[in-house]
């Protein structure tokens, strides 16, 4: 439509390299909420300038997006999906560290009467304060440095002057780009007390995400991510997001191989050295979304909750590891406390 042929005009314009998304699943492969039927590839693709902040914070941000610049709007996503080096695999491990160390603390802020902004405020702090810059800011003109997605909002939600209540539910998404590298993970996290059947939805999406993370190692395909979570969670009467999908990662935010929440026959195998995310979004009713005028925000269609949890994965001879897993530090969720 003319909405989505204007995006695609400001973003060549912005000097991205526009790919059309062929096939029968168009328009339910794509990352970001509104893109319509074309994938935009390269990291600055349709990103608006934000004025730095004036003193030394907003001398830092200013060099830190500088440098994400310089190094993360040169590459394109692959025609295959990339084997990760042995430096980008440090690289993306320290990135991954500093995603989960800022995941943590944004997670112990959860509490009723906590407005999302100072969760953002908060991400963004502490992400500077690891030499980071907070890979949502700015990308293709995201205002904020982290999503923070409340009960029906599937993905993407923008933080703002909203005080959390007691019984939300509440997605904190973090990336963190570092010396050259993202890292990106997310958990949905109880606001104060929580009904069983919050506590329940929660509960399923960890479980099936779990399910398949143990699927991976190398061999396997990665049709065989979506059909472990769609088993996982129907007999719950649930329902799993097709329209926002995972993702290979690196110096790239977004890049091959797609990674689909649901039964699928698309193509691909998983090799040692392939870094990618998984992050089922996992309803208690309709999977299908509104887009928010504001270009990001994606709620279901029937108002029902959404859950959703992630991390960044290496392919490993063994299986997989989760540059974003937990450290010995971090909080317990609900039911292991």
């Amino acid at each position: 439509g003319s909405r989505d042929a204007s995006r695609i005009e400001r973003a060549v314009r912005a000097g991205a390299r526009v790919a059309p998304v062929t096939g029968a699943n168009d328009g339910r492969r794509l990352r970001s909420a509104g893109q319509g039927h074309f994938q935009i590839c390269g990291e600055n693709a349709a990103r608006e300038a934000v004025p730095a902040k004036k003193g030394a914070k907003g001398d830092q941000v200013a060099r830190l997006r500088a440098r994400r610049t310089a190094e993360g709007e040169g590459p394109h996503p692959p025609v295959a999906d990339e084997v990760k080096s042995a430096a980008d695999i440090e690289g993306m491990r320290a990135a991954g560290r500093i995603a989960r160390e800022v995941l943590d603390a944004a997670g112990r802020m959860v509490a009723p009467g906590v407005k999302t902004d100072a969760i953002d405020a908060l991400v963004h702090e502490m992400t500077l304060e690891r030499n980071s810059y907070p890979s949502p800011l700015n990308y293709h003109g995201f205002p904020k440095s982290c999503c923070t997605s409340v009960n029906e909002v599937i993905c993407h939600g923008i933080p703002d002057s909203y005080k959390l209540k007691d019984g939300d539910i509440v997605n904190v998404d973090i990336t963190c780009y570092h010396d050259g590298y993202h890292g990106d993970c997310s958990e949905t996290f109880v606001v104060g007390e929580v009904d069983e059947a919050g506590k329940k939805l929660i509960q399923v999406t960890y479980d099936c995400w779990q399910e398949a993370i143990a699927y991976c190692k190398p061999g396997q395909p990665y049709n065989g991510i979506g059909r472990i979570i769609e088993d996982h969670i129907k007999p719950h009467g649930y329902s799993t997001v097709a329209h926002f999908c995972g993702h290979g990662i690196g110096k790239v935010f977004h890049t091959t191989p797609n990674i689909l929440h649901y039964k699928n026959n698309e193509p691909g195998k998983m090799e040692v050295g392939h870094v990618f995310t998984i992050e089922p979004m996992i309803c208690e009713g309709t999977s299908k979304h509104v887009d928010w005028a504001d270009g990001w925000t994606a709620t279901t269609k029937d108002g029902r909750r959404s859950a959703q949890f992630e991390h960044t994965l290496l392919v490993t001879p063994g299986g997989v590891e989760a540059l974003t897993g937990k450290l010995e530090s971090s909080p317990p969720f609900f039911w292991e406390q």
